[in-house]
Formats: C-alpha cells, sequence, structure tokens
C-alpha cells in the first residue's frame, strides 16, 4: 500500500506498518541531515501551512522540512487574523482555493474535525497539526520515534499517562498507537480530566484493548512496571498521590517512589485553552514543578520529555540534565516530518502490507436509513461550528445484542445516544402502523439497518408522521423499559 496523495487526520489513518515506514524512512534522513547530505526529493513541489492556532515547533518543523526537501513554503501563521477567515471564510473555501497554490496542506485549528473537513475539500494530501482536543498525529510519530531511538522499542513499554487526559490532544493519538503498538497503558487523569468515552471504547473495539486506570491505591501494583509518565499538571490536583509534595503522609504511596521506577517521564504544560475551566485555572503557578528535586529519586537512565512549549512545570535546572530530551524531542519533528511529507508527496515510495484487521469499518457502520435531528454533542465539533453548510456524519457502532445504540461523529469521535427508533419499512404507507419506539427497547435488533430512522427526540417522530407505540408511551410514563 502506498503513501502517496493520501491524508493523515488521524494516527489510525496509518497501520503500524506504515508508522514503522515513517520512523524508518525518518532515521535515514535525520542520518542524511547530520551528514549535510543535500535531499531535494521534494522539488517544484509546494506546502501550504495553514495554522489558526500559534504554534512554534510543529509549523516551523514542516516548514524546516519542506526546504530540507527542496520545495517551497506558502506561510499561513496567523491564518484566523491574517486570512480571509477573519472575514467569515469557511475551512472548505479556505482549502479549495489552497490547493491551486499548494501540492500539500497542513493544518492546525481549534476545532475538532476541522482537519478532517480539510481533506475532505482539498484534492490533495492534507496533514493534521492538531484540531482543538481531538487529535495530533504528527506528535505522536515524534513521540513513537523519540521512545524507540532512546529505548530501543515500542512493545512491552508501559506508560503512564497521567494528568489532562481529556484535552490533551497528544495523549488522544498516542494512546491510541501505545495500544497497538503493544506497549501497557495505564491512565491516571486528575479529577474530571480522564480518557474521554469515545476514545476507550474505540481502543476496545477496533484493537482488543483497554487500558488500565490507575486509581491512588493501585500504584502499589504499578512500582517497577511503569517505563513512561505523562504527567499533565491541572488544578485542582486534590488527588493523595500529590500529598508527597507537602511532607503530608501518603496512605497509598508517594509519587517520589512512583518515580524512582520510571524509565520515562513525559511532562506536559497545562491545557488552558481547552475546554471549560474555572478562572483560577488559568494561572499555571500553584503545582509542583517538575525539577531536580523531584527527579532525585529517579532511575539514572529515565529520559525527561516534554512536547513543549513549557510554562512552570518543568524546571529550566534540568535542561542540562542528562537524559533531559525534550530539545531533542522537538529536533526530531524535522526528520518525522521531511519523511512524512516526502510519502505523501509520492517523493518516496515505501510499499507496504494492504491494511489487514479489524479497522473502523469493522465496528462502524452507515447504512441506516436516516437520522433526524440528531447533532454532535461536542460544542466544539467542526460540524456545529460551520454548520451552515457541513451536515452531521454519524457512523453507528455494530453492536452485540441488547447494547445501547450509539452513533459516533465522523469529524471528531464524540458519541451519542439518540433516544427514539422507527422503520421505513413496516407501516407499508398506513398511518396507524408508523410507529416510533425506544432505542432502548428490543425493537433496535427486529429493525434491519438499512430500514432504520433514529430521532433525536419525540417531537421530531411525530412531526415526520410516527407515532408512539405502546411500549414507549409506557417508558415515557414511568413503566417498565421493554
Amino acid at each position: 500500500m502506498t503513501f502517496a496523495g493520501r491524508d493523515l487526520v488521524s494516527i489510525t489513518d496509518f497501520t503500524n506498518e506504515e508508522i514503522e515506514a515513517v520512523l524508518d524512512l525518518a532515521n535515514q534522513m535525520d542520518s542524511a541531515l547530520k551528514k549535510g547530505m543535500e535531499i531535494e526529493l521534494c522539488k517544484g513541489k509546494d506546502m501550504a501551512t495553514l495554522f489558526y492556532e500559534p504554534s512554534t515547533r510543529t509549523r516551523g518543523s514542516f516548514e524546516r522540512a519542506m526546504h530540507k526537501l527542496g520545495g517551497t513554503v506558502i506561510s499561513f501563521a496567523e491564518a484566523k487574523v491574517m486570512s480571509s477567515a477573519a472575514k467569515g471564510e469557511t475551512i472548505a473555501d479556505t482549502v479549495r482555493v489552497l490547493r491551486s497554490y499548494a501540492d500539500i496542506i497542513v493544518i492546525r485549528h481549534p476545532w475538532d474535525g476541522a482537519a478532517k473537513v480539510a481533506a475532505d475539500y482539498a484534492d490533495v494530501p492534507v496533514i493534521n497539526a492538531g484540531d482543538g482536543s481531538h487529535e495530533h498525529p504528527t506528535q505522536t510519530l515524534c513521540d513513537l520515534y523519540t521512545l524507540k531511538k532512546e529505548k530501543g522499542r515500542l512493545k512491552g513499554l508501559t506508560v503512564l499517562l497521567w494528568g489532562d487526559l481529556k484535552y490533551g490532544r497528544t495523549v488522544h493519538s498516542l494512546i491510541y498507537a501505545l495500544a497497538r503498538f503493544g506497549a501497557e497503558v495505564l491512565c491516571a487523569p486528575l479529577q474530571g480530566l480522564d480518557v474521554p468515552g469515545p476514545v476507550l471504547r474505540r481502543i476496545h473495539s477496533e484493537y482488543n484493548y483497554m487500558p488500565e486506570r490507575v486509581k491512588p491505591d493501585d500504584m502499589t501494583s504499578m512500582i517497577g512496571e511503569v517505563d513512561a509518565f505523562y504527567i499533565a499538571p491541572f488544578k485542582p490536583y486534590n488527588l493523595a498521590l500529590w500529598s508527597d509534595f507537602d511532607s503530608s503522609p501518603c496512605p497509598e504511596i508517594s509519587i517520589r517512589e512512583a518515580l524512582r521506577k520510571a524509565d520515562a517521564i513525559y511532562v506536559t504544560r497545562v491545557q488552558t485553552e481547552r475546554g471549560d475551566r474555572p478562572a483560577d485555572t488559568e494561572s499555571d503557578g500553584g503545582y509542583p514543578t517538575v525539577d531536580s528535586k523531584f527527579l532525585s529519586q529517579l532511575k539514572k537512565k529515565t529520559l525527561v520529555m516534554h512536547p513543549l512549549p513549557r510554562t512552570n512545570e518543568l524546571a529550566y535546572e534540568l535542561d542540562d540534565y542528562p537524559t533531559s530530551v525534550y530539545f531533542q524531542q522537538a529536533a526530531y519533528g524535522v526528520p518525522i516530518r521531511m519523511a512524512l511529507t516526502a510519502l505523501l508527496l509520492g517523493a518516496s515510495n515505501i510499499e507496504t502490507p494492504e491494511r489487514t484487521g479489524v479497522s473502523l469499518s469493522d465496528t462502524a457502520y452507515d447504512n441506516y436509513k436516516q437520522v433526524i435531528g440528531v447533532k454532535c454533542p461536542n460544542a466544539n465539533c467542526v460540524s456545529n461550528r460551520e454548520s451552515h453548510y457541513l451536515v452531521p456524519k454519524l457512523n453507528m457502532l455494530k453492536r452485540n445484542g441488547g447494547e445501547s445504540l450509539i452513533l459516533r461523529c465522523v469529524y471528531c469521535d464524540h458519541e451519542m445516544h439518540p433516544p427514539y427508533i422507527a422503520s421505513s419499512e413496516w407501516h407499508q404507507g398506513i398511518l396507524k402502523n408508523k410507529k416510533y419506539y425506544s432505542s432502548d427497547s428490543f425493537m433496535l435488533d427486529r429493525i434491519r439497518p438499512e430500514n432504520l430512522i433514529i430521532f433525536d427526540s419525540a417531537k421530531e417522530a411525530q412531526a415526520h408522521g410516527f407515532m408512539p407505540s405502546k411500549r414507549t408511551v409506557k417508558q415515557r410514563n414511568g413503566g417498565d423499559a421493554t
């Protein structure tokens, strides 16, 4: 399977073999760069970097990568205010214009699913450089490359994801990749910042894997098993794990004792720009700083990683720490993005096996009749932000008998559970037979997917000529569900 002409919107767009191919080519690019070799694989090609959010490393490394490949760059560093987006131009119209100027488009946007829209409307390759709190697949490629370079492998590593696992887009891409490569993933979210349910369900349904959630009193079972810590400090940090920092007794296990067993610690800043935050969380102060005292009990070969930028969560004194690799981690962005760009433009060709095993098509399907009134519940989803031309696109998850009806947004992966269903076939045009039912009833298993009609509300069902079944009326009135 070739890369030429494809998009990278989600890390799940690439198979494990394809990710390995990118990492291997990046290693070749890195060696060539260190030798000062000319790599003009993309001479005559143009890249458009369309960044609606601030960026130093991602935009800089993409533009540097294209220059090193011999190509040119059309840069929109502040697209939100410096492009026609400031006049209300849609993402779709912007990329349809840019496709005339560029051979490949790199987009960063604050809305979940924006990269998917760009890929849908541009007939040139599109790379997602971060879309809202959804995904950041090229950062994950950099993270995997760093872990593999420093640790020699991905399979068998144990990685703890800890902190803001809800809004951190790098975490969502990384957790998919780690699960697929055979790493053990432990999740220790701060209060209210768990890994989103749709992410966990997708990992379980597509990869038959479920990360283990670490509770404060589970830390003892983790000692000696952790290869990487992923820390996203965020207030309030009232978990018992933090008590070690103020010298108060900790009934479970101190964070220092856990860190002593870690092979890598991945630190991230507070994601204050994502989600609904209390006013007092806008400050990045108040939480423990990762400094030399914090790391005093780490093993000598423990890596200190950070995707950058940093604020107060990572002390500058660690810059000279023997195994601090965060600036090297950022530097790896150039060869990684050189490899990715060359492959998608067809300048390099690596054949990989055809996609096999479980994929999204095996766990979701969209051949139901129609969805009426159902919208993505994520207010930050691009389908809600640009609803004047985007129609909600939803996949229905395959299910075993008795399970709830779940729809997944194609743009941002959020899930919803619409309340009512009907069949387009049974009533045969006879008004009295046009009934709608609770989506939790056994009727869901009796309606063929191609005949299924899904309603967001009873009002919508009735507006389309359907009346509630006796079972539905009984359930709405407090009776037993059937």
